[in-house]
């Protein structure tokens, strides 16, 4: 199995974020990266870089799912805010157009509030760099795959399943997963995305909801109660050539690994029925019970069955890094499931 992961994304390295009225230490950050390779090097595993981080390939293959002005404004706007009288280092909403605006707004604040849905994707000068070389580790996994590789992962940080067409949110900006699977689509008419991430892939639903060649299945936390709150409910299932195609089950909180397995067992069953030539597994590891974002409570050795029932799909196989956040068991986590995945 490939492995990628570059230095570059430890650019973007936002120190705090808003969490009920608080600034906090950010949980997303490079020590994200540095416990998940600690845990692949516990199993003889190491990573490399992406031969490229940014070139006309990935910015064709993003613009297939985000829009032209929402990549834009990554790329430009740190210096844009900059520019504004008294303006902070760090790029942050105050203004959101809730229950939808009607006016696409020139000025930076108002910008920031339209790409922005929540106060969790503070950006730095560097953050764009970081944030593209991740990306770039998803379509090299991608690659790796369609030359032949049988699986391949992607240390991606920041993640990237709340990125939608044009909004970041929950500590995402570009949809890793999505661009794996538009990267698969490339040879396959039918492609998969599995999340088992602790929280629901609202971006990926999203770009994804009214297609049909994508089928896209979450289990998570129930956002009646838990981020992203607004999506993620069992009835939103596609809509026009994506009716059926978008599968959400939602967990009580705090449930355990054996609720987890259950469901998983059934959101699989449900994905063997579209028929996928390939899968893409938004993996996250958040799920852990002492996850510092914890909604749910799965044990390191849960993940061994999670890696084992997934692996048991049979299919080619990307694996892009989402949520798990730094605790003494988040390389442990992901040692547990890529052990269960390689052994299956």
């Amino acid at each position: 199995m490939k492995l990628f992961y570059h230095p570059d994304q430890e650019r973007h390295a936002p120190p705090t974020f808003l969490l009920r009225g608080r600034p906090v230490d950010s949980p997303e950050g490079p020590v994200r990266a540095e416990l998940l390779i600690q845990g692949l090097a516990s199993m003889g595993l190491c990573v490399t870089p992406p031969t490229e981080v940014d070139g006309p390939r990935l910015r064709e293959r993003l613009a297939a799912i985000h829009a032209p002005r929402y990549l834009d404004f990554l790329e430009t706007i740190h210096a844009r805010w900059q520019a504004l009288p008294g303006a902070a280092e760090i790029v942050a909403p105050n203004v959101h157009p809730c229950g939808g605006g009607h006016h696409y707004p020139r000025h930076p604040v108002g910008l920031v509030g339209w790409h922005m849905h929540d106060m969790a994707c503070p950006m730095t000068a560097d953050s764009f760099a970081g944030i593209l070389a991740s990306a770039a580790c998803a379509e090299a996994a991608a690659d790796a795959v369609l030359a032949g590789e049988d699986a391949a992962y992607a240390l991606c940080r920041p993640p990237g399943h709340h990125a939608g067409p044009e909004r970041a949110g929950g500590f995402c900006f570009l949809n890793n997963a999505a661009l794996a699977a538009t990267v698969l689509r490339e040879r396959h008419e039918r492609v998969a995305i599995l999340d088992v991430d602790l929280h629901h892939g609202n971006g990926t639903q999203d770009i994804f909801y009214c297609r049909g060649d994508v089928w896209t299945g979450s289990l998570h936390a129930d956002p009646a109660d838990f981020y992203p709150f607004f999506w993620g409910g069992a009835d939103e299932t596609g809509e026009g050539e994506g009716a059926g195609a978008n599968v959400n089950l939602p967990l009580p909180l705090g449930s355990d690994g054996a609720a987890f397995l259950a469901t998983l067992d059934r959101l699989v069953a449900r994905l063997d029925a579209f028929r996928p030539e390939s899968v893409v597994v938004a993996l996250g590891l958040d799920a852990h019970k002492d996850d510092p974002l914890a909604g749910l409570a799965l044990e390191t050795e849960d993940f061994i069955a999670v890696g084992r029932r997934i692996a048991a799909l049979g299919l080619p196989t990307v694996l892009v890094q989402e949520g798990g956040y730094p605790t003494e068991h988040l390389g442990d986590n992901l040692a547990a499931f890529l052990g269960g995945f390689t052994a299956a």
